[in-house]
């Protein structure tokens, strides 16, 4: 498996395919993580079009049991960043 892409790289990537310079991919890749961000912060669902959405679920509490000592304990009700592939990645990774 080969290993993940680092920030620069993806910079770097994002630079070449808009033909601009690294400072302006780099821009552009913060304002896109801080929309999101803003918006799953307020309970909002964003979707990046043919890459994935992105979503903030509300799961109940609940009780879980410690796996070392067989403990169960009540976890209270948190919340999760669900994100969910969009069908043309998944076709194009599986076509």
């Amino acid at each position: 498996m080969s290993k993940p892409m680092t920030k620069g790289q993806l910079v770097a990537a994002i630079a070449a395919e808009m033909g601009s310079d690294k400072k302006t991919a780099g821009a552009a890749l913060a304002a896109i993580g801080a929309v999101v961000t803003r918006e799953v912060l307020a309970g909002g669902t964003v979707t990046l079009p043919g890459i994935a959405k992105i979503a903030c679920r509300s799961r109940p509490e609940r009780v879980v049991r410690n796996p070392a000592t067989g403990e169960q304990i009540t976890k209270p009700a948190d919340k999760v960043v669900k994100i969910a592939a969009a069908k043309a990645l998944k076709d194009s990774v599986n076509g």
